[in-house]
């Protein structure tokens, strides 16, 4: 009786989590494998093919995105998880100033991502942005930051590492915290040092938390979209066109629904791919330590 109530309390949101995210995957899918006619006031379903899957293979816009958007991940993923790990040891220490310092380091995250891609629009503005400003002092030029491909990129990460760190930062705090102080005591007994401690001690202890971390950026960053598309729109050219980006435009704005749908299941399927790799990884790793 107590289980069939708890499946009569939870049906609601369950129905909710299919109507929103489980059905418009599933329809996504089929509609990959289809050739589309759009009409007016709607579209129409002319045949299963899986043309829209060996055009995507063959596109080299599809391919630059898929290496952009990894190289992407790869680097903003990196560079938090440093930064993050370095803030959160830094705030550990910081005693009763650790609440408003946290308070701070919280108002990047705490952004709506289009404010904040608005926000690095105008620092990397070049008739008065700060970055041309700053680099014109440093260097005597400066270029034109969102409209050359390579500063583009480098403009786009470094908006995205200054908006996620924080994110990152909280979650290693709270892995922290919770770490023994035992394991601590007996160290600055055995005279570790705080490098030696660190490397020996904290990493070890923190591995699930910093995993829990990487996947949750893993799934942020690969499916990028908003940042890149309020301050480029993708370019200059495709520079920072992301596969979600490539997906927008090939479905919203050329019309094309089945390859729009396609691209959408690629990036889908790229992205379970890559955290199942990751935790495989991380799960042969710590196999491997707790063997020896």
């Amino acid at each position: 009786m107590r289980a069939r109530l708890g499946w009569l309390y939870t049906a609601p949101a369950l129905i909710v989590v299919v109507a929103v995210t489980i059905f418009p995957i599933l329809f996504s899918v089929v509609l990959s494998f289809t050739r589309v006619r759009v009409t007016y006031g709607g579209f129409r379903v002319e045949e299963l093919t899986l043309d829209n899957y060996v055009a995507l293979f063959q596109s080299s816009e599809w391919h630059y995105a898929v290496l952009f958007t990894f190289f992407y991940t790869v680097v903003t993923v990196t560079i938090e998880l440093v930064l993050g790990v370095l803030a959160a040891l830094v705030l550990e220490r910081l005693g009763a100033a650790r609440g408003w310092v946290l308070a701070l380091l919280l108002i990047p995250w705490s952004m709506i991502t289009v404010i904040s891609a608005q926000l690095w629009a105008f620092i990397y503005n070049s008739t008065y942005g700060v970055a041309t400003w700053l680099l014109e002092a440093l260097f005597g030029t400066a270029p034109i930051i969102l409209g050359t491909p390579v500063p583009a990129i480098t403009g786009m990460m470094v908006a995205d590492i200054w908006k996620t760190t924080p994110f990152v930062t909280i979650i290693v705090l709270a892995g922290l915290v919770m770490l023994s102080r035992e394991v601590y005591e007996s160290a600055e007994i055995d005279g570790a040092n705080a490098w030696t401690t660190f490397w020996r001690v904290t990493l070890p202890q923190l591995k699930s938390t910093l995993a829990v971390a990487v996947l949750f950026r893993i799934l942020q960053a690969f499916g990028v979209f908003d940042l890149p598309f309020v301050l480029t729109t993708g370019g200059p050219g495709t520079a920072t066109q992301s596969l979600a980006i490539l997906g927008y435009k090939t479905l919203f704005q050329d019309l094309h629904i089945g390859p729009g749908a396609a691209i959408a299941t690629s990036t889908g399927l790229l992205v379970i791919g890559g955290c199942l790799l990751f935790l495989k990884a991380f799960r042969a790793q710590v196999g491997k330590e707790d063997l020896a």
